[in-house]
């Protein structure tokens, strides 16, 4: 039987935990470069999202154009589901005590969100 989204997603976490190392980084483009590919309407999304803003929490701006591409180019749904955040370069350009502070919270709601949905 296929694994579901959740099933993935909860699998991805367990495993790469909340780390967030640039090292991880190409693996994560690699999964959601797949996950695009293969996309469909009628199944769930949450592994696309738990992908996208785990690139968003790596922070590197190179991964915004990848995160676009989920958020405006799969479905209105998937659209919904992606933080419009995690698509603002300049603002993952920890340059200033307000940038830093933005980017810290979106990062911490992440976590939170994920340890209490997966009960992790």
């Amino acid at each position: 039987m296929k694994e579901s989204a959740e099933e993935k997603a909860k699998k991805f976490l367990q495993q790469y935990g909340f780390d967030f190392k640039e090292d991880y980084r190409g693996e994560v483009r690699a999964m959601l470069t797949r996950e695009i590919d293969d996309f469909n309407e009628n199944e769930s999304s949450e592994f696309l999202r738990v992908l996208c803003g785990y690139l968003f929490c790596i922070g590197n701006t190179d991964d915004v154009g990848l995160i676009e591409k989920v958020k405006y180019e799969l479905s209105f749904d998937v659209g919904c589901m992606i933080d419009v955040n995690w698509t603002d370069a300049e603002g993952m350009k920890v340059n200033s005590m307000a940038k830093e502070l933005w980017y810290e919270q979106l990062v911490r709601e992440y976590i939170e969100h994920y340890k209490n949905y997966f009960d992790l």
